[in-house]
């Protein structure tokens, strides 16, 4: 990482910073190290499906890897309606819970938020 120099602090109306002013080659690098490992954390896209559209995780997951419902039944052998009844529950068995994220291939507790 580059050191920060030419920045510049813009103040509120009380002299507290609001704005930062940087070269913009220095603002790409500190945003491109923001993200997220989806080994160990749940992306904020999928965190707004469920919470903005009332997504179940599942399908909040299934849409954010851009993966179809029949491509996920197919990958665990079941049917997409079978598959579809398992995204409209808000609570799942934790043996399904483990077969859909191995179909997702993530963790299974990132299902369970």
């Amino acid at each position: 990482m580059t050191t920060l120099t030419n920045i510049q602090f813009i103040n509120n109306e009380q002299g507290q910073p609001q704005f930062v002013v940087m070269p913009y080659a220095q603002y790409l690098e500190l945003s491109n190290n923001k993200k997220i490992n989806i080994e160990t954390g749940v992306p904020s896209k999928v965190v707004n499906m469920v919470f903005d559209n009332n997504y179940s995780p599942v399908q909040a997951w299934r849409e954010y890897l851009k993966l179809s419902q029949i491509e996920v039944a197919n990958r665990i052998g079941i049917s997409q309606s079978a598959y579809s009844q398992y995204e409209k529950s808000q609570k799942l068995r934790k043996a399904t819970r483990i077969k859909i994220a191995n179909a997702l291939k993530i963790k299974p507790e990132l299902l369970d938020f």
